[in-house]
């Protein structure tokens, strides 16, 4: 069963890949199953608490996810002043004092147009009360700031829609009409503990969280120095 839930992105879009730096970074076109899973996550303590939650979270981690991103995405790059916290110090009566420490940034963001539909597989019976629950819950996904609104209730599927791309499993082959993307996902052994921010453990790259390549139906249109658009192929 899949559940099937549909959001309109109501900002701009922004996730870089997980072995990005923070000076730069080409956002994804779409949010990854790590960031889908750690939204449900988010949900799932402010709904139920963390204890709850901590029980839950093997059936959170283990989700089959499928998107269907959105007809049309335009991404535009540019170069944004930031405040990194400054390692080394500078003496006070200098210009350039203070804790932090002015520099550039790369940034992209994405602006979809149309709906974007997510599916959440592998539930039990216990599990799809709450998950269709939690679904209502989601606000964001990717950088902070990158809202999404639900536009329809959430609902059971026996089998996936064609229009849907698996994130979760590894492709079969290479559209030549597609677009690809790194996305990362946890592994069968990611706990409860690494993932909560409050933990001193962290998240390794490789061993905790995996990389797959995705071909997501999207092919460029058009682009400049300061933007790419993209449409979808299949549709």
């Amino acid at each position: 069963m899949w559940l099937i839930t549909e959001y309109e992105p109501v900002t701009l879009f922004s996730l870089k890949i997980s072995s990005a730096t923070a000076s730069g970074g080409k956002t994804l076109l779409a949010p990854t199953p790590y960031a889908l899973k750690m939204a449900i996550l988010d949900a799932a303590c402010r709904a139920f608490g963390v204890a709850n939650s901590e029980e839950r979270w093997p059936e959170i981690r283990d989700l089959w996810i499928a998107i269907s991103p959105p007809k049309r995405v335009v991404v535009t790059n540019l170069f944004q002043k930031v405040l990194r916290p400054r390692r080394n110090p500078i003496p006070m009566d200098q210009a350039d004092a203070g804790y932090f420490q002015k520099t550039i940034g790369y940034r992209e963001y994405a602006h979809m147009q149309g709906p974007l539909k997510i599916a959440l597989g592998q539930p039990n019976e216990d599990t799809k009360t709450w998950l269709e629950e939690l679904a209502y819950q989601i606000t964001y996904l990717g950088k902070r700031g990158s809202f999404l609104q639900l536009i329809e209730p959430p609902h059971w599927d026996e089998s996936l829609p064609a229009s849907f791309v698996e994130l979760t499993a590894e492709p079969t082959g290479f559209p030549i009409q597609g677009t690809l993307q790194i996305m990362d996902d946890c592994t069968p052994s990611l706990s409860f503990e690494k993932v909560n921010v409050y933990s001193s453990k962290s998240v390794s790259l490789g061993k905790d969280r995996i990389t797959r390549t995705i071909v997501l139906p999207y092919r460029p249109v058009k682009s400049s120095r300061s933007f790419t658009y993209y449409e979808r192929s299949d549709l």
